[in-house]
């Protein structure tokens, strides 16, 4: 886990190195264990690194392997580093260190593009080729890792995070209307190769892509799982999909043992969290840390779930950490995680998680995390409603649940001169849910919250919030071999007993009743959902700043609206309108855009 950086030029000129170390620079919370730089000719590379695997001075980047003429940076973590690099061996490899880097740069020595159809793992990686010139950037099948762009004519610029390239200089960041239209549509998830600025991209998941010296760049996607039945699994009954889901889970959290140094786990107290660490007992794991988050009540909402993560605690004989943050205490982390943030995001589990980060970084540098379960095993409140209708109908019955606002929503918020031709978030989701490959209206949701959702909102906070404390997260949930066969089991197993019917079963075998049986809880921060006190006086603070005004993004009238009665208005999934604009507004004032 690891910062990556770097430039490749297309018009003839050497890479700006001092940009790429500045860019680099900005990402010593993701690496604070080590730096470095390389360049040749029209291409350069930067790195801060985390050690976890290979701790020694060998496996540092960027990797210069001369024997394939390959030098790569890479982020991220691969499972299934051993069995390749005994693989690539037998191939006649010669490794010089005993990390995974090597192993991703003398994997495309081997199979170039399709290296990374053998990679189990998360990973955003850049390959520059000494012979040809080419550069080659990739990224995991589902987003974990996080790669930006921002392209001119000249050279295109890449990093971990967005912030970097603001710090490389040159960006345009202005706002982008389609962007800003998904943000308030889609519950603030900007689908890629978008982002909120113009002059920013990012990279797909699935995708690698590829720049040659000449400027042209072409590139392909290499993993879309089908949410369709499979022939060889008709058969199958409900204990068959539910002992192969737990082989499988079993599988991905075992995988996600894989380190130098300890690794931990995040405990909600939640069904997903808890059969992490089940399952990980079940392996033989002792004494395994665990970690959970409280925050006080407010509004009548509560604030904690000790109750549950005490419970598999104490079932588990686990070395537990319980935090607890007052209330007051929240403006503070509040600004830290609006400036660790990529991109503008809603959720108030950014600061859950920032806090929660803070604490564990203090004793591992590794932890595993329930996360995306509920979009990979129909967990969420729209997914039954879906059943209900056939694909013709999903796209209204879709966007009743989850979407914010629509075109005529987004004409009362926003001033005429940043509104969007027609309804981008909508005419997106339409899209997505037509493709092929997706059987039933169901699973035409779970689809593009497995591929799109989730990659720009769940995973995406995690990443940024744990990286901001050099923190590495595994999520297991994401193994892409346990997606592949989640997105092909019978949807009425997913949505049985209120959602994530076949996971809960599951659970049945190896975790207490209670943590089963219970309504479906959340990372909670009432004081975000709630607005009073300080938290309201920051965000009115923000979207009465100058540059604000300045920018004119909201029509002073709404807005004048929700400050004057801040808790009013929520959206279908219970966010607070008046928060996602200030939250927006305060992103922008953080990383300095004017």
């Amino acid at each position: 886990m690891c910062g990556l950086a770097g430039e490749f030029r297309r018009d003839g000129s050497r890479a700006d190195v001092a940009a790429v170390e500045r860019m680099a620079a900005t990402m010593s919370d993701r690496g604070p264990d080590g730096s470095g730089v390389w360049s040749q000719g029209a291409t350069a590379l930067g790195h801060r690194r985390l050690k976890i695997i290979d701790l020694s001075a060998a496996s540092g980047q960027p990797l210069v392997d001369a024997a394939s003429g390959l030098t790569g940076v890479f982020n991220g973590c691969i499972y299934n580093y051993r069995e390749l690099r005994e693989e690539l061996q037998a191939k006649g490899h010669r490794f010089f260190s005993s990390g995974d880097s090597e192993v991703v740069v003398k994997a495309y020595a081997e199979w170039g593009l399709d290296f990374v159809d053998h990679l189990f793992g998360m990973f955003a990686v850049a390959i520059s080729e000494r012979d040809t010139g080419r550069l080659v950037l990739a990224r995991d099948r589902l987003g974990i890792k996080p790669l930006y762009l921002a392209e001119t004519p000249g050279a295109v610029r890449f990093a971990s995070t967005l912030p970097a390239l603001l710090a490389g200089g040159g960006v345009d960041t202005t706002i982008d209307p389609v962007a800003l239209a998904h943000y308030l549509s889609f519950h603030s998830i900007v689908p890629p190769p978008r982002t909120i600025l113009r002059g920013v991209t990012k990279l797909p998941p699935a995708t690698v892509r590829v720049y040659e010296p000449d400027g042209s760049s072409h590139e392909r996607v290499y993993w879309d799982p089908s949410f369709t039945r499979a022939a060889e699994r008709a058969d199958w009954s409900e204990q068959d999909w539910q002992d192969a889901l737990l082989e499988s889970l079993t599988t991905a959290v075992r995988r996600r043992m894989v380190a130098d140094v300890p690794v931990g786990v995040l405990l909600s107290g939640g069904l997903d969290s808890s059969l992490v660490v089940a399952l990980l007992a079940g392996e033989g794991q002792r004494g395994l840390a665990t970690f959970s988050i409280g925050f006080d009540s407010v509004g009548g909402r509560e604030g904690d779930e000790f109750v549950y993560s005490d419970l598999v605690a104490k079932t588990f004989d686990t070395d537990h950490h319980q935090i607890k943050v007052p209330t007051g205490d929240l403006v503070p982390p509040l600004e830290a995680a609006v400036v660790a943030m990529s991109e503008p995001m809603v959720s108030h589990d950014c600061v859950a998680f920032y806090l929660l980060s803070q604490e564990v970084a203090r004793h591992v540098k590794v932890v595993q995390s329930g996360q995306g379960a509920d979009e990979i095993l129909g967990g969420y409140h729209w997914y039954p409603p879906l059943a209900e209708v056939d694909r013709e109908r999903a796209l209204e019955t879709y966007a009743k649940a989850f979407f914010d606002r629509d075109a005529a929503g987004l004409a009362r918020v926003l001033n005429p001169a940043w509104l969007a031709d027609g309804d981008p978030a909508r005419e997106f989701v339409a899209a997505h849910l037509a493709r092929p490959g997706a059987q039933t209206a169901v699973d035409g949701g779970l689809r593009i919250d497995t591929q799109i959702m989730l990659t720009d909102d769940p995973v995406k906070r995690v990443d940024n919030m744990t990286m901001a404390h050099g923190l590495e997260a595994r999520v297991p949930f994401l193994d892409h071999q346990f997606v592949e066969l989640a997105a092909s089991c019978p949807p009425e197993l997913k949505l049985a007993q209120g959602g994530k019917g076949v996971l809960k079963e599951i659970g049945r075998r190896v975790l207490p009743h209670e943590v089963i049986d219970r309504p479906k809880g959340y990372f909670p921060v009432p004081g975000l959902t709630h607005l009073e006190g300080k938290l309201l006086d920051r965000v009115r603070d923000a979207l009465s700043a100058p540059e604000a005004r300045h920018r004119g993004l909201f029509r002073t009238d709404y807005v004048g609206t929700l400050l004057a009665d801040p808790n009013a208005e929520l959206t279908p999934l219970n966010g607070n309108k008046l928060w996602q604009l200030g939250l927006l507004e305060m992103w922008l004032q953080s990383h300095g855009i004017d």
